[in-house]
């Protein structure tokens, strides 16, 4: 089944840019969850889904949340929706405070105006028509002119390659077609933010798609889009990745990091890592001392120095976000091989796992020591060759990254 993905209809009075903004919300971030603990009681006792949650989630961006079945991503996009309430903490999206002096009725009206929830199942009137399945929430948020609501239904049945089948029942096209008409409802009232429980969860590969292929193309018109999934082919194709173990965000920079560790393991390291801050040009670890911690970036530009014979910096490589440093000296037993340093233009952020807790982590992932055994084999040959080169010629020379990370 081929889906047309067409360009959104305009709109003369609100663009997908500017929809739901006003001058105090529009420097604000589109999600900002601070604290965010969630206690479910029953006749067993006390559960705690959610462990204090921080999240910041900025306009414009293309969000996935991963985690097993029970590790509390349900729960959070309840927070998130408003449709369940934290036991602590605070839930601003598009700049309101979801739960402080609100009711469920002002919840409810708020959602029909600032947000699109795309559900796994659809959840589309079996009764109704694509067409006035898609008018519902025009009418429930009392948006657009009574007459108008027809013709704007039916652009987006249009956005979505549904023009066609307007007229139709749901049961009447297929499930990809429903999940494409689903996405047009949740679009019905413009909403600065979509949110979307595993959208593509009952739909073929082909179909999965051109859903995200649809879901791209709102984020560049201006829409935050927030998927929750399983699948992991999807969330390479997001602006951020999220992974949420037993209620605890995993830190992103552990994630991307090191990608083989088991969702716990990743935890774990998120726990124990020490945050550190560098300012541009400042020394992170001199050449032929002793390394006690495995260094992961989460931000700036990482460079790692050797010193040629006329005393000339020799730029082995540029390390960025998502990379590493440290495991030569760790794995070897060595000193620092070479000099690092931050690079001029930014601070640098880092997270420091000290040497004991790194040996823990090798031991538990065979997978994970096996990769970075074989990376520090690399970079250590490539730094003595480039080390004989250096005080020989004492030429600076730039060398990729990805040759050495």
């Amino acid at each position: 089944m081929e889906f047309t993905i067409r360009n959104f209809p305009s709109n003369p009075t609100k663009t997908l840019a500017t929809s739901g903004l006003t001058t105090e919300t529009q420097g604000s971030p589109m999600i900002d969850l601070r604290k965010i603990v969630k206690i479910f009681k029953n006749a067993a006792g006390e559960f705690t889904v959610l462990k204090g949650i921080d999240l910041t989630i900025q306009r414009g961006q293309f969000v996935s949340i991963v985690g097993k079945s029970g590790s509390g991503k349900s729960t959070l996009l309840n927070m998130i929706t408003g449709i369940d309430h934290p036991t602590h903490g605070q839930v601003c999206v598009n700049g309101t405070d979801l739960y402080t002096g609100k009711n469920e009725s002002d919840r409810s009206l708020w959602r029909g105006r600032n947000l699109g929830i795309v559900f796994q199942f659809f959840q589309m009137l079996p009764m109704l028509s694509l067409l006035e399945n898609v008018m519902l929430p025009m009418d429930y948020a009392n948006m657009y002119d009574f007459d108008e609501r027809p013709k704007r239904a039916l652009e987006l049945l249009t956005l979505v390659g549904l023009e066609k089948q307007a007229r139709k029942l749901p049961l009447a096209v297929s499930t990809g077609q429903q999940q494409l008409a689903a996405i047009a409802r949740a679009l019905a009232t413009n909403p600065p933010l979509l949110v979307a429980d595993e959208p593509t969860g009952n739909l073929d590969s082909r179909s999965a798609d051109h859903i995200i292929e649809l879901f791209d193309q709102l984020v560049r018109e201006g829409k935050t889009v927030v998927m929750v999934t399983h699948d992991s082919s999807l969330t390479a194709r997001t602006t951020r990745n999220i992974i949420i173990s037993d209620g605890e965000l995993i830190d992103e920079t552990v994630a991307k990091t090191l990608p083989l560790l088991k969702h716990r393991q990743m935890l774990v390291v998120t726990k124990k890592a020490e945050r550190m801050t560098f300012q541009p040009g400042q020394a992170i670890l001199n050449r032929n001392i002793h390394v006690d911690s495995f260094f992961m970036i989460a931000q700036g530009v990482v460079e790692i120095v050797l010193q040629g014979n006329k005393s000339e910096d020799l730029i082995v490589s540029r390390l960025v976000p998502g990379q590493y440093f440290g495991e030569v000296e760790l794995l070897r037993g060595d000193k620092s091989i070479a000099s690092v340093r931050a690079a001029a233009d930014n601070p640098v952020e880092l997270l420091a796992l000290k040497r004991d807790d790194f040996y823990v982590l090798l031991k538990e992932s065979p997978l994970t020591e096996e990769t970075l055994e074989k990376v520090a084999q690399q970079r250590l040959e490539e730094n003595r060759s480039l080390d004989r080169r250096g005080h020989s010629t004492g030429v600076q020379k730039d060398y990729d990254e990805t040759s050495l990370a």
